[in-house]
């Protein structure tokens, strides 16, 4: 399984992004989210949400600012960062694992998508 992120860039404090994502290299149903490791800091678990996109996860610190969502095509997501600060500097995680392996965590991660918030 093979996960492409993209969507990172510079933005202006107050301003949004959108981070994209998309699995290859399966048929199997993933479960999908995002990390975030910031400079110095250790990753931090963003959102996630189920391989049917009836359950979703939004952490506390992001909640209300970042909005977690399946795309139509099958194994793809979104994470829309609205109304970013500096402190949202970090880079981004695609993950995903197995919709019923639950023994391996996040079996699957991309490469890294850079998010900079200019001040």
């Amino acid at each position: 399984v093979q996960l492409q992120a993209s969507g990172g860039g510079l933005v202006p404090a107050g301003g949004s992004l959108r981070l994209s994502c998309a699995a290859s290299g399966t048929l199997s149903d993933l479960n999908m989210g995002w990390f975030r490791q910031a400079p110095g800091k250790q990753r931090e678990l963003l959102a996630h949400i189920s391989w049917s996109g009836a359950t979703t996860y939004v952490a506390p610190s992001v909640e209300g600012r970042f909005t977690f969502s399946r795309g139509t095509v099958k194994n793809t997501v979104a994470l829309q960062m609205q109304n970013l600060t500096p402190e949202d500097t970090a880079v981004y995680y695609c993950t995903a694992y197995r919709h019923g392996d639950t023994t391996a965590g996040w079996a699957y991660w991309g490469q890294g998508t850079l998010v900079t918030v200019s001040s």
